[in-house]
């Protein structure tokens, strides 16, 4: 597929705002800040061409991606339940995961569920609206590390790797060892899937990944040594994009590079994606803890208190660890006829000491992440379109 890209734009837009930009960009190395925006234009038959402008994308320039791998992780566990073709496997069979090795753990419940049992779906939904860990967790032991690897080559993410679960320290062996699981239909067992154990190792030549003076271990203690990000996940931001773009305009992509999904794969994704957290009943989520923006880095920052604008619904993933905030979003403003993607990392750490909570979100990722996705919005606002998008399938049901 045609595509056109772009490096000064995004750099001369951030300039033309310092009392927004001025900050990052006097310091865009040490703010590790990596930008990706796609323009979206349709034809007379709605059929969309993007144009990529970047600014500071690396692929080898390591980044700790954090929860944006979720987003793999929920369309891959999609796709392995509609190739298996077992009869009565379904995203909604209740879904048991036993245990097989050290540190594994059992699932037979889920209390934040309707009827109260796990299933992939519901483990979805708690990725898409709040990042949850666990539900990624277990998406990941039933997708298995291989085929998690095997896919993303398979769409040409080839920058990228998935290696383990999240913040349960997962690494080693344990990392590449996942879970027995048995799905249910009613009392009828119609899946058994064995542990799983990948052998494999996913190199790849990255700079970047000794970083810091200092770090805390395992032991909360202070350990005077850089920190190594080696053996951890990949996930660039092109590669994010691209995953996103297949994901959200399918019909832009030959029907063999388009994902293996049904038409309510789409729909459960898409609904929980750009649904807020206040607007879920299952899993019902503490407004104060989960406020309607929470997941929404880009445009709204972590502003408790953002008006939400009722016109706008943004898809996406974020993730937040080690000081890097980062957002994979593609934007839709129903009554604008407004749409785009875009794709951001930025980084602030200024003590040099990982692990140890102490980073300047507030002050320096937050308003970034806010003021790039607003910049692009307002740019959008004013852009020429030879078409008008029907922007219709993207306007989900959240009753």
């Amino acid at each position: 597929m045609a595509q056109q890209t772009d490096t000064v734009f995004i750099k001369k837009l951030l300039e033309s705002k310092p009392e927004l930009f001025s900050g990052v960009l006097n310091h865009p190395n040490k703010n590790e800040v990596q930008v990706m925006y796609t323009q979206v234009s349709r034809d007379k038959n709605n059929k969309p061409s993007f144009k990529t402008y970047t600014y500071r994308t690396d692929p080898k320039h390591y980044f700790y991606p954090a929860s944006t791998v979720k987003l793999a992780a929920v369309i891959f566990a999609l796709e392995k339940i509609n190739e298996l073709k077992v009869p009565g496997l379904t995203a909604y069979s209740t879904m048991i995961t036993d245990s097989a090795f050290n540190g594994q753990t059992t699932v037979n419940e889920d209390k934040s569920a309707a009827n109260g049992k796990p299933t992939i779906a519901h483990y979805i939904k708690k990725v898409l609206l709040t990042s949850d860990n666990d539900a990624y967790n277990r998406l990941f032991e039933f997708i298995g590390r291989a085929e998690i690897n095997a896919k993303l080559k398979k769409y040409g993410l080839v920058n990228s790797r998935i290696l383990n679960r999240l913040a349960i320290g997962d690494g080693g062996e344990r990392e590449k060892n996942t879970n027995p699981i048995r799905f249910y239909d009613g009392e009828k067992l119609v899946y058994n899937q064995p542990a799983q154990y990948d052998p494999k190792n996913y190199p790849l030549a990255l700079t970047n990944l000794i970083v810091g003076v200092g770090y805390i271990d395992g032991n909360e203690q202070l350990v005077n040594k850089p920190y190594s990000f080696e053996n951890k996940n990949v996930f660039t931001i092109a590669d994010q994009q691209s995953l996103m773009k297949r994901l959200m305009m399918p019909e832009a992509y030959p029907a063999k590079q388009q994902f293996n999904l049904k038409p309510e794969d789409y729909q459960l994704i898409y609904t929980f994606m750009s649904k807020l957290p206040t607007e879920s009943d299952f899993p019902k989520y503490d407004a104060k803890e989960f406020w309607p923006t929470y997941a929404k880095m880009l445009f709204y920052g972590r502003d408790k208190n953002a008006a939400v604008d009722p016109n706008i619904r943004i898809f996406n993933k974020y993730g937040d660890s080690y000081g890097f905030i980062i957002d994979n979003s593609y934007f839709v403003d129903f009554k604008n006829k407004i749409e785009f993607f875009l794709t951001a990392v930025v980084q602030s750490n200024e003590d040099g000491i990982y692990n140890d909570s102490k980073y300047e979100y507030e002050t320096v990722c937050y308003p970034f992440m806010k003021n790039l996705g607003r910049t692009i919005y307002d740019y959008e606002l004013s852009r020429k379109k030879d078409n008008q998008p029907n922007l219709e399938r993207y306007r989900m049901d959240y009753r």
